[in-house]
């Protein structure tokens, strides 16, 4: 696919934008959720947080792994989902961009924030006042946070990378559904250069 300077720049524009809205609203709700719970229900939320990064860094890996090939065989016959998934390993680099960066490195920068009141909740449902027990605690939730944020991505590349083919197909039957049940596109598959360079001569021959 031919770089296009301009349609990066807009593609750049709006997934600033995406963004912006989507850290807002997730940090609004994830903040209004652990005010009034539970140091324990927090951590769990904190929990589903880190699992939803590690579920679209996944996807996001599994679309730039995958090839063309297996899902035009499968598009040739008719199988659901397969025109979507080559779609979206087309567009790889916008869809691994909102999966990984967007989603992605978002709920990490979330989590960690919720994962500060949690620590702070637990505290004060303890009433430590020492100064050791408030850094050790900290230190403690922080580096588990971010050792199973690490640890499940690391698990997830090695699915992705390893088993694209089925998760693309299985994104792609989920962008089928959205196509055929609400009529939502949000990838459309382009002909290639080289097709519409052969159709253009076969005209062109054909006119001679």
């Amino acid at each position: 696919m031919k770089f296009s300077f301009k349609h990066s720049v807009r593609w750049s524009v709006l997934i600033f934008i995406v963004t912006f809205a989507l850290a807002a609203v997730f940090s609004v709700v994830s903040t209004s959720m652990l005010e009034g719970v539970g140091w324990g229900i927090g951590m769990v939320i904190v929990l589903f947080l880190v699992l939803i990064g590690v579920f679209f860094d996944m996807m996001g890996l599994s679309a730039a792994a995958a090839k063309e090939t297996p899902f035009h065989a499968m598009a040739s016959e008719k199988v659901a989902g397969a025109k979507q998934a080559i779609a979206i390993v087309r567009n790889a680099d916008r869809f691994s961009n909102f999966c990984n960066d967007v989603i992605g490195d978002m709920t990490g920068v979330i989590s960690g924030s919720a994962t500060a009141i949690v620590v702070t909740n637990l505290l004060y449902s303890i009433d430590a006042d020492s100064s050791v027990i408030k850094a050790v605690t900290s230190v403690v939730f922080t580096g588990l946070v971010s050792a199973l944020t690490v640890g499940g991505k690391a698990l997830g590349k090695s699915y992705a990378i390893h088993y694209a083919t089925p998760i693309v197909l299985l994104i792609g039957k989920c962008f089928y559904v959205l196509e055929t049940k609400f009529n939502i596109t949000l990838f459309t598959v382009k002909r290639s250069k080289l097709k519409q360079r052969k159709r253009g001569k076969s005209r062109a021959a054909r006119s001679d």
